[in-house]
């Protein structure tokens, strides 16, 4: 009996599981060597030739051009890291694809996948209480402390060149943002900062600034740019002569009909000038256009203009200024209007805006770089080391870094499946195993002997020393805590969790059904979906080309 279609394929049991698991090793594989501080780099090319260099995992991975469903449920691991903890992604990715490597070995063992699921499983939930066990308190007014988190974040990326400079800034910034709950907890608002990036100069010359930087030039030089205490309007309407719904045509006869149509569009424009006048505004920012002749009547009025303000720079500037965004020029009153100091820097050629009044917040990180490329991968850098600042002072807790809670974690791990009864307990033992990961890598990156590096630090932490991990740039076993490697606990309980569900996602699969093709290589003649084992290329991650 026929049930699928023609161009149907059907992959069961182990050829499924294979496939999966390869398919998930190859992601993981792809930014192994991007993890520590001295992790290689990628370069990313579009499909229309954009360029990105980086060695930020999640954008690697949501750049890739991959096709193929298994290696999709990887990429999720690396986004919902990003989004619940802000980094951590090569990591929880690397784990991820770890923790398949072993369960393959498990299941040729004939391991029923339930048991290891089970297993991995169990190991996920005590490993995140492990972590709340060897985690260290934080104090959010801790600023060396802070600054340390921020800085081992940015090391190894672009920001490291400046990281002392660009650390005491993340602090700074978010410390502006942080209020204090009734409950004594800390609550970090994100929607106060913003990332503005120039090039040109140095990253050493970025700096924090209170209130918002926009990057726009007054729609008529002559306006004045500098007002101390401006009333200002945040426009999403254009000032510009009306258009119909529909198309329509005018007949127009005799010269005096011409002149009197332009007067009628000449006195629309006046009326919206007059009302925006009228309502006491200063300065206008305007998400979109600004006719020629309102320019010029806004001009002789001494209103300072601003058209195509990107619709994100208007909302952080309401956050700044106070007052709405006003959608309707008619309705606007001088309720409408925010109020704050403006002013422009000529050799930047940027408005400088910073509210006034205690319900206005916002602060801007203004970020300096050579080139274009150097600025993108340092906003990367530096927007994670916000997050995982951000997550820190929200969490309260911290971890030595440099492998020390990976090894301490399979440490306790491995005590821990001692008492588990049945083929689970191989299970636990096999994620232990896959936490080590970590520090080998750390070692393979820095070009360090990994074997060695494992046995040192295991050594260290069977005598008890829970901070012992391994100094990249020495090579050596150090109380890395002390030596100001640190993390964000939370980011690490997030990529352990985030890791084993996404293994066990995969594990559960023993039948792939198709309605087409499961390899974008149509020529593979080896039969099942590209060899099942060699899955076609990864299924479209050729487009990474010369990246791997």
């Amino acid at each position: 009996m026929i049930i699928l279609g023609e161009d149907s394929q059907r992959v069961q049991d182990k050829d499924a599981q294979q496939y999966n698991i390869s398919a998930a090793r190859a992601v993981a594989d792809s930014v192994r060597s991007t993890l520590g501080p001295k992790g290689m780099d990628k370069m990313l090319v579009s499909s229309t030739g954009d360029v990105t260099v980086t060695n930020d995992g999640v954008t690697i991975l949501t750049e890739m051009d991959i096709d193929n469903p298994t290696a999709e449920m990887i990429v999720e691991v690396a986004e919902t890291q990003e989004d619940e903890a802000g980094d951590g992604t090569t990591t929880a990715v690397a784990i991820a694809g770890e923790l398949l490597k072993n369960a393959q070995d498990l299941l040729d063992q004939e391991i029923h996948p339930t048991a290891i699921i089970k297993g991995f499983h169990l190991a996920s939930e005590q490993a995140r209480e492990e972590v709340d066990n060897i985690a260290e308190p934080v104090d959010p007014d801790d600023e060396a402390l802070l600054k340390k988190v921020a800085e081992t974040s940015m090391t190894g990326k672009g920001a490291e060149l400046e990281k002392d400079v660009l650390a005491d800034l993340v602090v700074r910034a978010v410390q502006q943002i942080t209020v204090a709950a009734d409950d004594g907890s800390h609550v970090v608002d994100l929607q106060n900062l913003n990332i503005e990036t120039q090039t040109g100069r140095s990253a050493g010359d970025s700096e924090l600034l209170v209130g918002a930087v926009i990057d726009k030039d007054p729609v008529v030089d002559d306006m004045p740019t500098s007002f101390e205490n401006a009333d200002t309007l945040l426009l999403n309407e254009a000032i510009e002569v009306e258009e119909t719904d529909v198309d329509t045509q005018v007949s127009i006869e005799s010269p005096d009909q011409l002149q009197n149509f332009l007067d009628q569009e000449e006195e629309q424009l006046k009326a919206k000038v007059d009302k925006i006048v009228d309502s006491g505004a200063d300065v206008v920012f305007c998400q979109k256009g600004i006719d020629d002749l309102a320019q010029h009547y806004l001009a002789k009025e001494g209103v300072l203009a601003i058209r195509r303000t990107k619709k994100s720079d208007i909302k952080f500037l309401k956050n700044v200024l106070g007052g709405s965004v006003v959608s309707d020029i008619d309705s606007l009153t001088a309720a409408d209007l925010g109020n704050g100091s403006i002013s422009r820097d000529e050799e930047d050629e940027l408005f400088y805006v910073e509210g006034s009044g205690d319900e206005v917040h916002g602060v801007t990180l203004l970020l300096r770089g050579s080139t274009d490329h150097v600025v993108d991968e340092l906003e990367r850098g530096i927007s994670d080391a916000i997050d995982v600042v951000s997550t820190t002072v929200s969490d309260g807790r911290v971890l030595a870094g440099g492998g020390a809670p990976e090894v301490e974690l399979a440490s306790r791990l491995r005590d821990y499946a001692d008492s588990i009864e049945g083929r689970e307990q191989l299970a636990v033992e096999a994620f232990a195993d896959s936490l080590e990961l970590v520090p080998r890598v750390l070692a393979e990156n820095a070009g360090l002997d990994s074997i060695d590096s494992l046995v040192d630090l295991r050594a260290e932490h069977e005598s008890g020393d829970t901070h012992a991990g391994l100094d990249a740039t020495t090579g050596a076993v150090t109380d890395t805590f002390d030596a100001g490697v640190v993390e964000p606990a939370h980011a690490k309980e997030q990529a352990v969790a985030s890791a084993a569900e996404a293994a066990n996602l995969v594990l559960k699969i023993d039948d792939i059904i198709s309605a087409g093709d499961l390899s974008t290589d149509k020529e593979d003649d080896q039969g099942g979906p590209g060899g099942a084992g060699g899955m076609g290329g990864m299924g479209g991650m050729g487009g990474m080309g010369g990246a791997m």
